[in-house]
């Protein structure tokens, strides 16, 4: 299991713009949350033991804060063809095992992942109204195997600000998780396995 940090792409950013099926068959696009109070954007896959340890909270933090205006969607950009637990197939049980009830879309080709920087699962970003990049780091503390309750601090905290049209605070600590499956060849420049936390 090697541990990658977020690359923590530039606060202000604007959301790098996506086209990609959901676990329902139906495509999601990044204009069809145009006017969203706040967009979450999350980085993960089903046999991540990072994304394992925080599933829990985030059902409930789907359940707190898409009824708040929040839209929320996950993506998985995991090379299948290592990693057939990722696939378009099992994450339909993955949404109907933990509750999910935001969109799960599948980046076969990889295009977003790199289009956003991410590196990690789970990683986290989080755009205000004008879907520009306000927050980039981590759910919270807890670690596999930490003894750090699952929380959802930090995200929580950050998304609350963009609601209460108040600034996110710029003191923001990088996700930690197993590195994207890049396929073969395809590892992006910005990648740097040697560079793990």
């Amino acid at each position: 299991m090697v541990k990658t940090a977020s690359t923590m792409l530039p606060l202000g950013t604007k959301a790098p713009d996506f086209s990609l099926v959901n676990v329902d068959g139906k495509m999601v696009s990044l204009s069809d949350f145009d006017g969203a109070s706040a967009l979450v954007v999350i980085f993960m896959c089903n046999h991540c033991p990072f994304v394992k340890h925080i599933a829990g909270e985030l059902a409930r933090f789907g359940g707190d804060y898409q009824p708040r205006g929040t839209v929320i969607v996950a993506i998985s950009s995991n090379d299948v063809s290592l990693h057939p637990e990722d696939s378009p197939e099992q994450m339909v049980h993955e949404v109907e095992q933990q509750g999910y009830a935001f969109p799960y879309l599948y980046d076969e080709t990889q295009e977003v992942a790199v289009a956003y920087r991410a590196a990690c699962t789970p990683d986290f970003f989080v755009f205000d109204k004008d879907q520009k990049l306000v927050y980039r780091g981590q759910l919270d503390s807890s670690r596999p195997e930490s003894g750090i309750p699952v929380t959802g601090e930090d995200l929580r905290q950050a998304v609350d600000a963009v609601l209460d049209g108040r600034p996110v605070s710029e003191d923001q600590t990088p996700s930690i998780g197993c590195n994207i499956k890049w396929k073969a060849g395809a590892e992006p420049q910005y990648f740097d396995p040697a560079g793990t936390a």
